[in-house]
């Protein structure tokens, strides 16, 4: 019995030592335990493609691209992670919020892709939809900003240049890469495009302060000139200076020399010659509402997208835009050749196309389009029978032309780049309707203030063909033809504002009333 009870007590005491010890030291926090959210990995294969598109079919042309992403990207999810949508998904849907700062008016069709980013609703779509319709927002985006309207309503509003070829799958593989939706000029648009945009930025922002008043210029308006005083130069001097045309609004009632060179300014930017004077028509110019500038912005940069930036490469172009009643050649980058033209009525518009010039006319023929045979030339013969003669025209086969020599209507050279609509450019006899500031006269071909200084500029590389010969050829009265050693893409575009070398944003009156119909599509949206 001692012998136990001995043992009892031992074993107490080491019990009440053990919990001493223990109670010695400090107590130890429990060990947080790390939570390991596992990495989300979604099979978004053919048949989740498939019913997403039966349950929104307003999306279904995305299909086929949508498809050979998923592909591309093993078939699994491309904008969701374990925590969520990842931050360049959040950027798309900001730029797709912001589409009206690409002038834009667009709504994606579906609510649904509200719910996914913003923070007051709730998103009922499961995970693979989720992704699937983030991702038919990336190819709505791409569309409507990179593309524009497609090819068959651009051939419809009378636009033959070619198309930009979008390629969604090498735009989209930018993208994941870099895991970021951004702007890359050099690749993605005709440079243009960025500088309109730019543009039309500012314009809003003038807009959005009032735009500006209009100058109350009444029936009894003189034109005003250098020295001239009047209540109206201030409205005038104002004006300008909400567009930078002036740097500084004085306030002054008297048409100074700095008022005079702000509205040579203005003259020159938006399709006038100088006058030295202002007079009624540049006010009621200057009174065209902010809000028609900005349309006029927003239809242009449409006309953007559908130019292939690639075209900006070429080693040696022409171009010539119609509203401008201008041809530039661009050399390596840099204009290297500027020139006046003439160009269609509106009853015969020049065509919006492109070409390569192959050819240089010396002297040459002018084969009279049957057209004109029909409507000018045999009623002439009706009235003269001496009409042929006196227009040095004749018969040929059956046709009429006329003979080489300076009254000749295509003048004294021509520049051949074959299509369809038989355009060309060449010169004329009609020297004075370069004078006028709107030139549009032809019958549809381009005329060329400077034909002699053109083809210098073409002929420049073959040492054969100097000023002295080319003045020769086109003298000689006989038609002779040289056929270029290189071909020289030729486009004939239509933009009514346009953004210059200088940065300066210009106007052109819209001669062929193409921007009407372009700018209703785009408000439609």
């Amino acid at each position: 019995m001692k012998i136990w009870y001995r043992f009892a007590v031992i074993i107490f005491l080491f019990i009440v030592v053990s919990c001493n010890s223990k109670g010695d030291k400090k107590e130890e926090s429990p060990k947080k335990v790390e939570v390991v959210i596992p990495e989300l990995k979604l099979s978004i294969d053919s048949l989740a493609i498939a019913g997403f598109y039966k349950t929104y079919p307003k999306l279904k042309n995305f299909q086929d691209e949508v498809f050979s992403l998923y592909l591309k990207r093993q078939s699994t999810q491309l904008w969701l992670d374990n925590k969520g949508v990842v931050e360049f998904g959040n950027t798309l849907y900001d730029k797709y919020k912001g589409l009206e700062n690409e002038g834009l008016k667009a709504n994606f069709p579906y609510k649904e892709i509200n719910h996914i980013f913003e923070n007051n609703t709730v998103n009922k779509l499961s995970k693979i939809n989720t992704d699937l319709m983030i991702t038919n927002l990336y190819f709505y985006y791409a569309e409507k900003v990179y593309r524009g309207f497609d090819e068959k309503t651009s051939i419809s509003l009378e636009w033959l240049l070619p198309r930009k070829k979008l390629n969604y799958q090498v735009l989209s593989d930018s993208i994941f890469e870099k895991s970021t939706i951004s702007d890359d000029r050099k690749s993605k648009m005709f440079s243009q495009y960025y500088k309109l945009r730019d543009a039309l930025h500012q314009y809003r922002d003038i807009e959005k302060n009032g735009g500006w008043k209009t100058i109350e210029a009444g029936e009894d308006y003189k034109d005003l000139k250098l020295g001239d005083s009047s209540a109206i130069i201030g409205q005038i001097r104002e004006r300008l200076f909400v567009t930078g045309d002036i740097k500084k609004d004085n306030k002054s009632a008297v048409c100074d020399s700095v008022l005079m060179k702000a509205v040579k300014n203005y003259e020159l930017r938006h399709g006038y010659a100088p006058k030295n004077a202002i007079l009624l028509e540049h006010i009621n110019d200057l009174n065209i509402p902010v809000s028609e500038r900005i349309k006029t912005i927003i239809a242009n940069m449409e006309r953007c997208r559908w130019i292939d930036p690639e075209l900006e490469k070429g080693k040696k172009y022409i171009e010539v835009n119609i509203p401008e009643f201008k041809l530039y050649i661009i050399e390596d980058g840099k204009i290297a050749f500027v020139s006046p033209v003439v160009v269609g009525k509106a009853m015969t518009k020049t065509v919006v196309f492109s070409g390569m010039m192959n050819n240089i006319v010396f002297s040459p023929y002018w084969n009279v389009p049957p057209s004109i045979i029909k409507s000018e030339i045999k009623p002439g013969m009706d009235k003269d029978k001496n009409y042929l003669a006196k227009k040095n025209l004749e018969w040929n086969n059956g046709a009429v032309r006329q003979l080489p020599g300076k009254n000749n209507s295509l003048g004294l050279v021509k520049f051949l780049f074959p299509n369809s609509s038989n355009i060309y450019l060449h010169d004329t006899p009609a020297k004075s309707l370069f004078e006028r500031e709107s030139r549009a006269f032809s019958h549809g071909c381009v005329r060329v203030a400077k034909p002699r200084e053109l083809a210098i500029e073409l002929l420049k590389a073959d040492p054969k063909w100097t000023p002295a010969k080319i003045d020769k050829a086109m003298h000689s009265g006989k038609e002779s033809w040289y056929t270029l050693k290189k071909k020289v893409p030729v486009y004939i575009g239509y933009f009514t504002a346009w953004v210059d070398r200088e940065g300066q944003l210009n106007f052109y009156k819209d001669i062929y009333k193409k921007d009407e119909s372009l700018i209703k599509l785009l408000t439609e949206e």
